[in-house]
């Protein structure tokens, strides 16, 4: 069996038609492992159903006092025991290799799915469901696809065991022949209460995991302001729904599992009676009779078979519907062809509000509702957000190209955008700062734009044996840890910014970058941010009059259009309702809601 390197070079392009054609995808894409189960399954269920033959003509040879049938019987019984744990290794490992292949090529799917869409995907889609389809239901998924394979096999024992019966005994033959479908459909009545609960388990999970993400996530919000109880009594409420939904769940299984085993026995029984009279009366030998009960009751294996795939089929099918609809969310209708000039000449225009962003200037653009704020800084990185009608909206243009049009790679080379609320993740930062970039910008300068000194001494203190005045390179061995969790939202995101800024990418989009730090900090970030983009395309999210002051250009968007535009005294002067929005001083359109409390105060941040 060949090896493959997980995880995999390319996922693949599959069928999102519908969920049974993403399932056929996969096994499509796995075919040689599919075939191999399958010969492998035939080999070990097939000798199994051949080995009461053997043991047939040894009863028969001591009935007919013949010592040499009696020993090529114990032969032909040796090879077909020896054949059968063959085959059942290799089908056990090939069964687990088709399992993890297909397991591990979902959540390629799925990861790159979520790279693709970037921070728009939670925004159209929860983030516990998300996790719920990279976690459990890859598993149901996995679980089905691998399993397809023994039912073929399966199948193809039942009609050779039909075949035999039914050359040795008519009857019994097409008992066997007809009574193992009757049997395998009893089963089909339970599947769609099984489908409807599991459905029901599946949403309920869902959920929770997304409560449970929301909680750990705000944890340290939650202790400022008291309100862990709160969140505690509401998860265990969620979670105790989830497990009645699977209590109820687990009783429709119960019954398919006691069903698999009563009346595939009571059709046993049923058959061995009758050729028990058979044998009474002399129509058919002790020994052929011994063999006919042997096959027939192996058949109660390829039974449970049917019962599992019935079983996998019914939460295969949730799960695989669950996935498709995450990967079947669009980035974009274009083409995907288009060919961006230099982006860092061109203006950056957005059709839905009329911005419209000038090459090599530093852009400023005021909005009172943060949430048009968010959906705007996403479309012009190149996300398509979805509006109220459930269509996307219209694309941004750089230099007249449509963004969406553009290759995705090359959309993000050419403007990166800058998240409200980057995430951090674990590790040196070396490796946070291990992102493409021009190389115009080093990391200290980045980091010296950001004003970020104090998160270098904060990571230094963390770091154990870190020597007082250490150096450029344990610096950049400093761990950070899970979301930056040591240090303050200020902190990180003065680390995120200057991320973003050694990143120097030809167009910049940044949504309140300094939403966390205090009014000193802040003036002096601005400084550096307009001493680091001089020259490049910045666009700045702010309501701040430190950054909006620093601007060459201000754009106010009001009632999702661009209502004003000038420099940012121009518009304190002429503009009541931008004054409104810097100022506070009242609000015509809504207002932003505060920073968070309880994140702990650093030297350098407002508490």
């Amino acid at each position: 069996m060949l090896l493959k390197t997980l995880p995999l070079a390319d996922p693949g392009r599959p069928d999102l038609s519908s969920p049974l054609a993403f399932l056929r995808w996969l096994q499509r894409d796995q075919r040689r492992g599919q075939v191999l189960a399958t010969c492998w399954s035939l080999l070990e269920t097939g000798c199994q159903a051949a080995l009461p033959v053997p043991v047939g003509l040894g009863v028969q040879a001591v009935v007919d006092e013949d010592s040499g049938a009696l020993w090529r019987a114990g032969v032909l019984a040796l090879v077909l025991a020896v054949l059968t744990g063959l085959g059942t290794v290799l089908l056990h490992r090939q069964s687990v290799w088709n399992w993890i292949h297909a397991v591990c090529q979902v959540r390629q799917l799925v990861a790159r799915q979520a790279s693709d869409l970037g921070a728009g995907l939670s925004r159209r889609i929860a983030t516990g469901e998300v996790v719920a389809v990279g976690s459990g239901d890859v598993e149901k998924i996995g679980w089905y696809v691998e399993l397809v394979a023994r039912l073929r096999g399966a199948i193809a024992v039942w009609l050779a065991v039909s075949a035999g019966v039914l050359a040795v005994e008519p009857v019994l033959g097409l008992a066997v022949l007809l009574g193992v479908p009757v049997l395998a459909a009893s089963v089909w009545p339970l599947l769609g209460p099984i489908e409807r609960r599991y459905s029901e388990q599946r949403a309920l999970g869902g959920k929770a995991t997304e409560l449970a993400a929301d909680t750990v996530a705000g944890l340290r919000v939650l202790r400022g302001i008291g309100g862990e109880e709160l969140f505690l009594d509401r998860y265990r409420a969620a979670s105790q729904k989830v497990r009645a939904a699977a209590v109820r769940s687990a009783r429709i299984r119960s019954l398919m599992q006691a069903q698999q085993v009563l009346l595939p026995g009571l059709f046993v029984v049923g058959v061995t009676w009758y050729g028990a009279r058979l044998a009474a009366d002399g129509r058919i030998s002790v020994g052929a009779l011994v063999a006919v009960y042997g096959s027939i009751a192996f058949l109660a294996a390829p039974l449970r078979i049917l019962g599992e795939a019935a079983h996998a089929w019914s939460v295969a099918r949730v799960s695989a519907g669950r996935a498709v609809r995450v990967l079947a969310l669009a980035r974009t209708e274009g083409t995907g062809d288009a060919v961006l000039g230099d982006p860092a000449r061109s203006d950056l225009f957005d059709p839905a509000t009329g911005l419209t962003a000038r090459a090599g200037e530093l852009t400023a653009v005021v909005c009172g509702d943060p949430d048009v704020a968010g959906a705007l800084a996403e479309r012009l990185g190149g996300h398509v957000p979805v509006g109220g009608d459930g269509r996307p909206e219209p694309s941004a243009r750089l230099g007249g190209i449509e963004l969406d049009a553009v290759p995705l790679a090359e959309a993000r080379a050419a403007v990166l955008v800058h998240d409200k609320e980057p995430v951090l993740l674990s590790g040196t930062l070396a490796a946070l700062f291990d992102v493409p970039s021009s190389g115009r910008v080093d990391p200290w300068e980045a980091l010296a734009a950001a004003r970020a000194q104090d998160v270098l001494d904060a990571l230094l203190d963390g770091a154990q044996g870190a020597p007082d005045g250490a150096g450029g390179a344990a610096v950049m061995a400093a761990e950070i840890t899970e979301r930056g969790r040591s240090l303050s939202g200020g902190q990180r995101q003065r680390l995120a910014l200057a991320r973003s800024l050694l990143a120097d990418p030809p167009v910049l989009v940044l949504d309140e970058p300094t939403s966390a730090v205090d009014a000193h900090t802040e003036s002096r970030i601005a400084a550096g941010l307009r001493g680091n983009r001089e020259g490049r395309t910045t666009v700045v999210f702010a309501t701040s009059p430190l950054l909006l002051d620093r601007a060459d250009r201000v754009v106010l968007i009001r009632d999702g259009a661009v209502a004003a535009a000038g420099t940012h005294r121009e518009l304190m002067r002429g503009e009541p309702a931008y004054r409104a929005v810097v100022t506070r001083a009242e609000q015509p359109v809504p207002a932003q809601e505060p920073a968070p409390v309880g994140e702990p105060v650093r030297a350098g941040e407002q508490p």
